[in-house]
């Protein structure tokens, strides 16, 4: 969805068209705990509790009107209009990058990159936490590589954040010295090669030999993430893979890639859902951790 940076506001709310609100837990006989438990003041029952532990009576939950300032100072980030997608489990989650027609016209349609901001807003006691990643129209990946100096920024989460606003675009801004740390990363990744095996196995391990359940999932996923190779230099019009030698960058996006569109997820997830799972996927830091290292 192209955004205009006055309309922001408008569809945050649109997304988020609910709070969440502190209420007072009780044990039996309505006794009084002094511990509180949030929920979302659209639902009820089950379904409208948010997160899985209770919170005091100084906690104040973030509001819908914090996330938009939020928003509005990562879109200072970018010229021009921006793309946003919303995502909302037991947090806010938003992504905010520049438009399709605006990142093709700089970066090219084939195996290009562009910068996207993950805003996380959680409720969890936490500091908010700004993440600057990039995403590939080739693969439709969208990753954070954490480990990367300066793609991460926390924000303190205070009782609101809208008379704060001229703090939060500095943060957000020095996210940019990130994203051009990550493409230098980025063009040295490019210059390495790995064999895939090796790494494979040095991101997954070996499995089990006298477990053929194990046994059968190595050899799906190893599979899964050579076609995933096989597919993109096939779409990027590069020279087929001839042997087990790759660069470090598509040893390290076939991890990424397939942690976050083939892995079996637990639930309905979403394609958010899939996005913050690959983010935290054990798997994919470690591949992280072995081309930022070796």
């Amino acid at each position: 969805m192209n955004i205009q940076a006055s309309d922001l506001k408008q569809v945050i709310t649109d997304a988020f068209n609910f709070e969440v609100v502190k209420l007072p837990l009780s044990a039996p006989d309505n006794q009084p705990t002094g511990y509180y438990g949030l929920f979302r003041d659209d639902l009820t029952g089950t379904d409208a509790v948010v997160g899985s532990s209770s919170v005091t009576s100084r906690y104040v939950p973030h509001t819908n009107d914090d996330v938009v300032a939020l928003v509005e100072a990562a879109s200072n980030v970018f010229d021009g209009d921006v793309d946003v997608k919303c995502h909302f489990n037991n947090g806010h989650y938003v992504s905010v990058q520049p438009t399709a027609d605006h990142r093709i016209s700089i970066y090219g349609d084939k195996d290009n990159i562009f910068p996207s901001i993950v805003i996380s807003a959680g409720f969890d006691g936490r500091a908010f936490q700004a993440t600057m990643g990039y995403y590939r129209d080739l693969c439709q990946n969208l990753a954070m590589m954490r480990q990367v100096s300066g793609t991460c920024q926390t924000i303190r989460h205070t009782r609101s954040l809208r008379p704060k606003m001229n703090d939060l675009i500095a943060t957000f801004n020095q996210l940019e010295d990130g994203w051009n740390n990550l493409t230098n990363v980025i063009e040295h990744l490019e210059t390495r090669e790995v064999d895939l095996s090796q790494f494979l196995v040095a991101v997954y391990g070996s499995p089990e030999e006298d477990s053929k359940r194990s046994v059968t999932i190595h050899q799906n996923r190893i599979e899964a993430i050579f076609k995933r190779i096989r597919n993109e230099r096939f779409y990027a019009g590069r020279p087929r893979m001839t042997n087990m030698v790759v660069s470090a960058w598509e040893a390290y996006n076939a991890v990424q890639g397939y942690a976050q569109h083939d892995s079996t997820r637990r639930g309905n997830t979403t394609s958010f859902d899939r996005i913050l799972s690959a983010s935290r996927d054990g798997f994919v830091k470690r591949a992280e951790e072995l081309v930022l290292t070796a």
